[in-house]
């Protein structure tokens, strides 16, 4: 069994410097997304969403991105789910995205802020209805005695909305935008001399700098 201290893998796909970036991070982020679709990685917009606890931990889970309006970042959730309680104390958070296939990384630090309801509810009843039953039937994040009782809710819902094919959002159900502060950019190279360039916002306005690896 190979140890995991001798776990090594070379990155040589591509460079990044300062020259050949966008002055926008937003405009960065969307050349680098493409990218990432056009060589089919896994869960492109899959992104780890990292949250303060209410004890002031770290808290971290796997969302996926659905969208980039107004250069913020949108995820939907259950605002009673541990991560919407949590970003109700504390409406800041950190995004991190990784595509291996491309060899890159990009993390997202900034304020947090709920859409409203109107733009949750198009998003919602843009889902799948077995997306939108389940959205009713979890009580996100609370502990359960078994899968059962997620079952026999998932029952009551279809009974309850029997023929529709597009629910009414829940109250609890909804989306939080991201107003990014600082966006960095990383490029694995040889050597683990890998390729970072950071955009923070200072007084509405991006500044960019490269980082040591």
């Amino acid at each position: 069994m190979t140890k995991l201290s001798e776990l090594r893998k070379e990155y040589s796909k591509a460079t990044l410097d300062i020259s050949t970036v966008s002055d926008d991070p937003i405009l960065q982020f969307n050349v680098w997304f493409n990218e990432a679709l056009q060589s089919e990685v896994l869960e492109p917009n899959a992104m780890s969403l990292s949250t303060i606890s209410h004890d002031n931990r770290p808290s971290c889970r796997i969302v996926l991105l659905k969208g980039i309006e107004e250069n913020k970042f949108l995820f939907y959730t259950n605002h009673q789910s541990q991560k919407g309680k949590e970003l109700e104390i504390n409406p800041v958070c950190a995004l991190t995205f990784f595509w291996p296939e491309l060899e890159r990384q990009v993390r997202v630090e900034g304020s947090v802020s709920r859409i409203n309801d109107t733009r949750a509810e198009a998003y919602f009843q843009s889902r799948p209805l077995g997306s939108q039953i389940g959205a009713w039937s979890s009580p996100q994040s609370s502990a359960i005695d078994s899968r059962a009782i997620l079952e026999e809710r998932v029952k009551e819902i279809e009974k309850r909305f029997h023929g529709m094919q597009v629910l009414p959002k829940p109250k609890q159900w909804g989306g939080y935008e991201v107003k990014p502060e600082m966006v960095e950019f990383w490029q694995g190279r040889k050597n683990r001399l890998h390729d970072r360039i950071v955009y923070s916002r200072e007084n509405e306005r991006w500044t960019i700098h490269r980082l040591a690896p």
